[in-house]
Formats: structure tokens, sequence, C-alpha cells
């Protein structure tokens, strides 16, 4: 009966670590977003909930309204970063696709630059050709990390 016991105990006592870390991990991650400014958008088509980054990533959330007026059925919402100097960190594209009249078309937009303070958005026609610059470069395959890692050393050491 006694191992019960301390069976139970030890069970719960990795639960409450595990929930106890997965609060301290959410609210420390979420704590270290800091809001951005809109340096403008288009018509007021655009209502952002949410336009938050970090040091090295950020999120846009919010909706844009389809009107008679400015149809954006076919055309692209276009984001452009800028550094806290106002230098152009980049610019994402979303496709909007059909969207019905008087209809709102929500959208969440995830980066990853470094230093971003600041946004803007419009409404394109067209994504302009991106040359050398990826807005989210691709993961790392495991070779490549190991040539990281072993470059790293040997200039290290």
């Amino acid at each position: 009966m006694d191992r019960v016991k301390t069976l139970i105990k030890y069970v719960l006592w990795i639960a409450l670590f595990w929930i106890l870390s997965d609060f301290l991990i959410f609210v420390g991650l979420n704590s270290m977003y800091k809001p951005m400014n809109n340096q403008g958008s288009s018509d007021g088509q655009f209502d952002v909930y949410q336009a938050e980054s970090t040091l090295v990533n950020g999120r846009i959330t919010g909706v844009i309204h389809n009107s008679p007026e400015n149809d954006i059925s076919g055309k692209y919402a276009e984001v452009e970063l800028f550094s806290d100097q106002g230098v152009s960190l980049g610019k994402q594209y979303l496709d909007i696709g059909q969207v019905g009249p008087n209809d709102d078309y929500p959208f969440n937009i995830y980066f990853k630059k470094q230093h971003v303070t600041d946004y803007k958005l419009r409404i394109v026609d067209e994504k302009e050709p991106v040359g050398d610059f990826e807005l989210l470069p691709k993961n790392l395959s495991f070779g490549e990390q190991l040539m990281l890692l072993i470059l790293t050393y040997t200039l290290v050491f």
C-alpha cells in the first residue's frame, strides 16, 4: 500500500510540474511581444486586432473588409515591415482569393525578422517580384546544421 501512495504522489508532482511549466512558458513567451506601430493602411479596409513583435519574429492579426467601391477579390494584401530607424526590412504578400461583396476576410500573418517596430498594410493587384530576399527563411536540414556546427567549432577553437 505504501508503494501505491508513493507512486500516486510522484504522478501528482509530475502533473503539477507539467501544468506549472506550461503556464510559465506561455506567460514568458507572450510577455516578450511588444506592440507594433501602423504606418498607414488602404482606405480603412483593414481592422488590425493584434500587431506584435519580439526581437526575432512577430504576428499581425486582423480583418480586411470588402466593399463594392474597393473590391479585394483576387488581389493581394501587402505587409511591409520597418525597423525602428524606418528602414524597410521586407514585404510579405497574402493572397486574398475570392471574397463576396460586403464580406470580411480574416488574416493572420507570421514573420521572422529582427527588430521590427512598424508595419504598413495595403491592397495591391499583383506581387512584386522577389529577388534573393526571403521573408521566412527555410529551415536548415540536419546536414546543414551539422556543417554550421563544425564550421563554428573550427572558427572558435
